[in-house]
C-alpha cells in the first residue's frame, strides 16, 4: 500500500514538472513573439518615414494592383482558419483531421509566399528594385521580412505534419503545434498591418 502511494507520489510529481516545462516553453515562446513585435514595429516605422521618398522612381499607384493583393491577402487569411481547425481537431484527437487541416494551411501558405515572390520578380523586372528610392527600400525590407517570416512557418509545419505522421498526437507534439498556432496568427495580424499601412493607404 506504501508502495502504491509513493508511485502515486512519483506521478504526480512527474506530471507537475512536466506540465511545469509547458508552461516556461510558452512563457518563452511569447517572449519570442514580443520580440519580433519590437522588430516588425522598427520596420513600420522605417517605412512610414520613407513612404514618399520616391526619388523619381514609382510609387504604390504605379507598382500595385488591389485584385492581386486581395487574393494574396485571402490566401494568408483563409490559412489561418485552416489552421484553426488542425488546432480543434487536435483538442478532439483527431489526427487524421489535424493533419488534412494542416496540409490545407500549408498549400495556402505555398500559394500567398508564390506571389509575393512573382510580386517582387515583376517590380524588379520592371526596374523597381530596393536600390532606386528609400520607399521601396523600406518596402521590400518590410515585406520581405514578413514574408521570410511565413516560410520559416510553413518549414516549421512541414515538420510537424512528418512528426504527426509518424509519433501521433503526443504531448510534445500538440505543444509545438500551439505555439506554431501563436505563431501563424501572430504573421495574420501583421500581414493586415502590412496590408493597411503599405498598400492600402499608399493606393488610396
Amino acid at each position: 500500500m506504501k508502495t502504491d502511494n509513493l508511485s502515486a507520489e512519483t506521478k504526480a510529481m512527474i506530471k507537475a514538472e512536466h506540465s511545469h516545462h509547458k508552461e516556461i516553453d510558452l512563457f518563452g515562446f511569447w517572449i519570442y513573439l514580443m520580440s519580433d513585435l519590437v522588430i516588425f514595429s522598427v520596420l513600420f516605422a522605417t517605412f512610414v518615414v520613407f513612404q514618399h521618398n520616391y526619388a523619381g522612381a514609382a510609387g504604390p499607384k504605379d507598382l500595385f494592383e488591389m485584385p492581386y493583393l486581395f487574393i494574396e491577402t485571402m490566401l494568408l487569411l483563409l490559412s489561418s482558419v485552416t489552421y484553426g481547425f488542425s488546432v480543434i481537431a487536435m483538442n478532439d484527437n483527431k489526427k487524421s483531421q489535424v493533419l488534412i487541416g494542416l496540409i490545407v494551411t500549408a498549400l495556402l501558405g505555398l500559394g500567398f509566399v508564390g506571389m509575393e515572390i512573382n510580386e517582387f520578380a515583376h517590380m524588379i523586372a520592371e526596374g523597381s528594385s530596393p536600390d532606386k528610392s528609400g520607399y521601396l527600400s523600406a518596402f521590400f525590407t518590410l515585406v520581405a521580412t514578413h514574408g521570410l517570416h511565413v516560410s520559416f512557418g510553413l518549414l516549421w509545419m512541414f515538420i510537424l505534419i512528418l512528426q504527426i505522421v509518424k509519433h501521433g498526437l503526443k504531448d510534445g507534439v500538440r505543444s509545438r503545434l500551439m505555439r506554431l498556432s501563436l505563431f501563424w496568427h501572430f504573421l495574420d495580424v501583421v500581414w493586415v498591418g502590412v496590408f493597411t499601412v503599405v498598400y492600402l493607404m499608399g493606393l488610396v
